[in-house]
């Protein structure tokens, strides 16, 4: 796992649908998370299998974000925060090889034991200021550094990130960047140029 992990929004749906198509497409995305925080759980299910089929149309690994009940009914993997329940829950539930993600924010310790319990790769986060979640501190890059050398899965930076600030990032051992704006509020038309810059990034940062 390498590359633009992107992370949907709060776009209406047939909307959101146009531009994931238009990202996905290009073959660039390396793993696309579905997170939905303003649409109602029970209208989820029918988002999450239109998603899914975009998905295993052009063959991008999806996840479901902070919900592991819904992660096993459809059978994908799944991003945990703290407080979203266990590791080693997803690990028993899920299907042997799913994508199991984990919040650690600037915790090298949270991402150890993640790690231990079977999670797939780690997250750490804000790296850099966020409308997203502006509550979050911004950790700076030297936590990805200090992973990179400490652990053997995919180091996920998440918070703040565009093609023009992540090179650093990229170069302190982030596999993976997580980046909703930076694709999503752009012009459907503009969105394949977009992660083809990212995708041109990271071949540049190997």
């Amino acid at each position: 796992m390498r590359g633009l992990y992107l992370i949907t929004n709060d776009d209406p749906i047939q909307q959101l649908l146009t531009k994931l198509q238009a990202a996905l497409a290009t073959g660039q995305v390396a793993i696309l998370q579905y997170r939905r925080k303003k649409v109602q759980p029970s209208a989820q299910p029918p988002e999450i299998e239109q998603i899914k089929a975009l998905c295993e149309q052009y063959q991008t690994p999806l996840v479901i974000n902070d919900d592991l009940d819904f992660a096993v009914q459809f059978g994908l993997g799944v991003h945990l925060g703290q407080s979203d329940g266990e590791v080693a829950d997803a690990v028993a539930r899920l299907a042997q090889g799913a994508i199991i993600g984990r919040t650690c924010v600037g915790s090298l310790e949270l991402a150890e034991q993640a790690i231990h319990e079977g999670a797939s790769y780690v997250a750490f986060g804000a790296i850099y200021a966020t409308p997203t979640k502006p509550e979050a501190g911004c950790i700076g890059i030297s936590v990805l550094q200090q992973a990179q050398h400490a652990f053997d899965v995919p180091i996920c930076a998440i918070g703040g990130l565009s093609v023009e600030n992540s090179q650093p990032v990229i170069a302190a051992g982030a596999g993976l960047c997580a980046v909703i704006s930076d694709i999503l509020a752009l012009p459907v038309e503009k969105i394949p140029m977009r992660v083809n810059a990212w995708a041109k990034l990271f071949a540049e940062n190997i």
